[in-house]
């Protein structure tokens, strides 16, 4: 399956897909030092988002989730991308200012809400983001 978005932070990742089930705040909902889900009451709390495509309709929470996303990419346990249906400016900014530190930084395509209702079911599987596109093997070779 290939998917088209607007990339919003450029650049080409790859990874296994994790597809939350319910929204996310950075800031008290993933832990900084192990990217892991850290809020408890998250269906995927501690599921880790290092190297991850992350998939997500949206971010939900505080103006700190810029600084989380600065603290992970620091930290190298960052996802490798993160998809979602509308871009966050908060988030966004974390990415950028990780840029302007010097620190590596990662992709974030924007798909819409029909690009993720089209990658539920999908987690786990491989993918490779490059161009705003993303493009997700299934189990099989079957793209």
């Amino acid at each position: 399956m290939e998917l088209t978005g607007t990339p919003v932070c450029d650049g080409s990742a790859e990874g296994r897909l994790l597809v939350l089930r319910k929204p996310l705040s950075f800031w008290g909902g993933v832990d900084p030092l192990t990217g892991e889900i850290a809020d408890p009451r998250h269906p995927q709390y501690g599921e880790g988002t290092g190297g991850r495509i992350l998939v997500m309709e949206r971010v939900i929470g505080s103006s700190s989730s810029s600084a989380i996303m600065l603290e992970l990419l620091r930290n190298n346990v960052a996802p490798a991308a993160i998809v979602v249906a509308e871009p966050d400016a908060i988030l966004v900014l974390g990415i950028l200012v990780a840029g302007e530190l010097g620190y590596p930084t990662i992709p974030l395509l924007r798909v819409g809400a029909g690009g993720i209702g089209r990658l539920t079911g999908v987690g786990g599987c491989h993918a490779m983001l490059r161009n705003g596109r993303l493009r997700v093997e299934r189990p099989g070779g079957v793209g």
